[in-house]
């Protein structure tokens, strides 16, 4: 233990000996954290939207006005023929375009049913059905609204009460932080263990530690724990500005928490060391990672819900350890869910890790022999 323990130093050494290695692991976190919570948001704002008014009537001038104050919508570009239209919406200039027909107020007028067309721009498509979302909601107001005010005869409509358990605001930040952990976690442990095997090569001090009395197992060891330490300081940094910066509430255990983060470094570990092994350069090393971290962070439900892929694809996301902690995270930060709520991804997560670790461990003495 004594002799895996020093190795550990000096590994830990040479990741932090100098200030640009330092700057490296802590820099990107910090920038993540300023920027991801504004950046990665499900909402829309500061939108710009066109409308086109061929009516000029009072109803189609107040729902024009209506869409201005809009928060989501910061400009209203009023547009005038079809060439316009198409021209705000190939050049990406607006979002969508609302148009009224010539007779939408005089239809309101005789019979409260008038139609209004809305125009999404296809290569926008999440954020174009949002503010069609806000649209609608507008619209339907306002319906409501002349109903009431105008006894239009619109039919009586049930009303519906709905609470957003977990996050009361819909707060884009409380999704995207405790899923950030993951992902700052995960880009650490690879890349520290991709390339530290790889470093070894390149410098030419491999056969050093292979004629040292290290058994295989020690350097192993003494190259993971390292990288999985790094991770866990990572991830404490951005639990800490999740809860004290933006003031999002932890609702669960730490400890449970800790534990499930070092379960989902060790799987992780195996990657990062399976493709050092087989790596002869540091580049090598850096390629084989990110071959394998775009395709896991599209699966892991950060991006997009894993429900939402075809059934095959949820299938093979069962083996993405970036899946279950994203999950294990939202549910002990947000949900304050105990160790019988997790413990079969948690269980999953272990599975993986026994198997990546010894998949590594034999190339790896195989590629040391």
């Amino acid at each position: 233990m004594g002799r895996l323990i020093t190795l550990i130093l000096k590994e830990l050494r040479m990741i932090l000996r100098n200030r640009e290695s330092r700057m490296v692991l802590i820099m990107p976190v910090l920038i993540q954290v300023a920027i991801f919570p504004f950046a990665a948001t499900l909402e829309i704002r500061n939108a710009a939207i066109g409308v086109y008014d061929e009516d000029g009537g009072k109803y189609s001038l107040e729902l024009t006005r209506r869409l201005e104050r809009a928060a989501a919508f910061t400009r209203i570009v009023a547009l005038h023929g079809d060439a316009a239209v198409r021209e705000a919406l190939d050049n990406q200039r607006v979002l969508l375009v609302v148009r009224f027909s010539p007779e939408f107020s005089s239809r309101v007028t005789a019979n409260g049913r008038a139609v209004v067309q809305v125009i999404l721009d296809g290569r926008r498509s999440n954020g174009g059905q949002i503010a069609f979302t806000y649209i609608q909601n507008i619209f339907e107001q306002y319906r409501l609204e002349l109903a009431e005010a105008d006894g239009l005869g619109m039919p009586p409509r049930a009303e519906l009460q709905f609470r957003d358990w977990y996050n009361p605001n819909l707060d884009d930040k409380w999704f995207v932080l405790p899923s950030l952990v993951a992902l700052i976690t995960t880009i650490g442990v690879l890349i520290l263990t991709a390339l530290s095997v790889s470093r070894e090569r390149e410098q030419g001090t491999m056969e050093q530690l292979l004629v040292s009395p290290l058994g295989t197992w020690q350097i192993f060891m003494g190259k993971a724990v390292p990288a999985l330490i790094i991770a866990v300081f990572q991830g404490s940094v951005i639990l800490a500005a999740a809860v004290f910066v933006y003031r999002i509430p932890f609702s669960g255990s730490l400890p449970l928490f800790y534990c499930s983060m070092l379960v989902y470094g060790l799987s992780l570990i195996g990657v990062g060391l399976f493709v050092s092994a087989l790596s002869a350069t540091q580049q090598q090393a850096f390629i084989g990672v990110f071959m394998f971290l775009m395709p896991a962070i599209l699966l892991s439900g950060y991006i997009s819900p894993v429900e939402n892929m075809p059934l095959w694809f949820q299938y093979v996301s069962e083996a993405n350890p970036i899946r279950h902690f994203v999950e294990i995270a939202k549910l002990i930060y947000l949900k304050g869910a105990g160790f019988s709520v997790i413990r079969e991804r948690l269980g999953i997560m272990l599975f993986i890790a026994v198997c990546t670790s010894g998949v590594a461990y034999a190339v790896f003495r195989r590629k040391v022999a």
